[in-house]
């Protein structure tokens, strides 16, 4: 996955509260059996006025231009400012995936749901944990300042306001570790291969009728 060092990016406000991961990518899209492509049906029902189904032209669709990610002054739009409990509902890792595909590398909240916390962080996506005072300053200059930026700082853990103020935010050491080096859970076991092979290699020795065994079920 991508890593995650110093991000500077258009901050692009959720005002509501409790966003549920159906809301963020409704259910008919869960059908595909790829990891790609989710990002155009993100916040689909919000987004557009007409109902959308997989495997539709963007292009063709009505969008709503209420929504917020339909503002032209939010375009290309890579932090999510969003109220707390953001994330909440079911598991899917699909909204991490569409997050992250739409473009966004950061969310800032007061608050989350622990099954989308922790799958954003194994998806290359930094949930970011702000008490609801800082969150609603930010929000407040966020619709004060037309292209309003934000430069997040994983290694230093504090996000950077455009006149330089710092804020700190909490994050886990490992999930740092892994952000920062763009390790998902097949990059952190690939890092292990020697290992693995040196094991597969002595078993094979010790035990040569499993390699038959394992043809014969193939």
């Amino acid at each position: 996955m991508q890593k995650f060092t110093v991000v500077q990016g258009l901050v692009a406000p959720m005002d509501r509260e409790n966003v549920d991961t159906d809301a963020i990518i409704p259910k008919q899209f869960l059908k595909s059996i790829r990891k790609t492509g989710f990002g155009p049906n993100l916040f689909d029902e919000w987004r557009y006025l007409d109902a959308g189904f997989p495997g539709q032209d963007p292009a063709t669709r009505k969008p709503n231009p209420d929504f917020v990610l339909n503002q032209p002054r939010y375009k290309g739009a890579s932090v999510l400012l969003a109220r707390k409990n953001f994330g909440c509902g079911s598991s899917r890792e699909h909204a991490p995936w569409a997050l992250d595909q739409y473009g966004f590398r950061a969310i800032i909240a007061p608050s989350y749901a622990d099954i989308f916390f922790n799958n954003s962080f194994k998806n290359g996506l930094l949930p970011i944990v702000l008490p609801e005072a800082q969150v609603s300053a930010l929000f407040d200059a966020c619709l004060a300042f037309p292209g309003y930026t934000l430069t997040i700082d994983l290694e230093r853990q504090v996000v950077v306001m455009p006149q330089g103020e710092e804020l700190p935010f909490e994050v886990q050491a490992f999930r740092k570790y892994c952000l920062l080096n763009g390790f998902d859970d097949i990059g952190l076991t690939l890092l292990q291969s020697d290992k693995i092979k040196a094991f597969e290699a002595e078993r094979l020795a010790t035990k040569p009728w499993l390699a038959h065994t394992m043809v014969a079920g193939v």
